[in-house]
């Protein structure tokens, strides 16, 4: 499935003052170019695989959309990949040595001799995120594009969700919603508690990994404040089902002064690519 806003070749004004994010996944790609000197979006386009696909052919679904458009592989001052997937650990930074990455992610990712793993160190929080970037991918965006930036999707989410959360002893339980994956961040007092990100299948499958985590963090279900947020609204069933055990549930619009969400053409712009502009 694609959803698209505009075309994503331009005219060629501005061309070189335009930035080029992409997010990878094995359930989605989402791009959206942005220009750098009138702060407007140009253009996004999401795809969504309908079943979890390979590295391999994620690539070859990537390359596919970016040979479609023949002005997006030219003429960007600037290109980020967001990598998004399950691979990676948070290490407490006292604690980290970039000498032993693989040491890091051996137990919950399985890692192959030629994996790189690679680490985003998140501000103010004295964490590293260690993760497998799709090394496919990073190589063919070297191909076309030169030197670019690259970060885990968690890496994003956490930093702007930590810049924009109240100073509150009372913890506050996010949660990213999309059709197949959830993104869940725990913060209290602009401190990361917890984040982990997991596939589900049907609404109970949610609820289930929503109230495991809370049950293994000791939370009082009575105090937590759930922000839900993405593909989500009042009256889904998630939503509903949320509601039933916890009465302190809302979506959450995250703010983002640059591009306020309730301004764009379409809400449905990815919240890490948003954020990564």
């Amino acid at each position: 499935m694609t959803e698209k806003i505009t075309d994503i070749a331009q005219p060629k004004e501005h061309s070189t003052y335009r930035k080029l994010s992409i997010q990878v996944s094995l359930n989605g790609l989402s791009f959206c170019v942005l220009d750098t000197i009138t702060n407007k979006i140009l253009a996004f386009e999401k795809v969504v695989f309908s079943i979890p696909s390979t590295p391999y052919l994620m690539l070859k679904e990537l390359k596919a959309k970016l040979s479609q458009h023949g002005d997006i592989g030219r003429n960007f001052s600037e290109v980020v990949v967001i990598h998004k997937n399950n691979m990676f650990g948070l290490v407490p930074k006292p604690l980290f040595n970039k000498d032993e990455l693989p040491n890091y992610l051996k137990f919950n990712a399985k890692i192959m001799a030629n994996d790189l793993v690679a680490y985003d160190e998140l501000p103010n929080q004295e964490i590293i995120n260690v993760y497998i970037p799709y090394t496919n991918v990073n190589n063919y965006i070297f191909e076309l594009f030169g030197e670019f930036e690259f970060k885990h999707s968690g890496t994003v989410l956490i930093s702007t969700l930590l810049s924009q959360s109240r100073t509150t002893s009372e913890p506050t339980y996010y949660v990213q919603v999309s059709g197949k994956e959830m993104e869940m961040m725990v913060a209290s007092d602009k401190k990361l508690l917890f984040y982990n990100q997991f596939e589900y299948k049907t609404k109970e499958d949610f609820l289930y990994f929503l109230l495991f985590s809370l049950e293994q963090l000791q939370m009082d279900l009575e105090k937590i404040q759930l922000k839900l947020f993405g593909s989500i609204e009042e009256g889904d069933p998630i939503f509903d089902l949320c509601y039933q055990y916890i009465k302190n549930v809302s979506v959450f619009v995250p703010s983002n002064p640059a591009f306020p969400l309730e301004e764009l053409e379409n809400e449905s712009i990815d919240f890490s690519i948003l954020s990564s502009l």
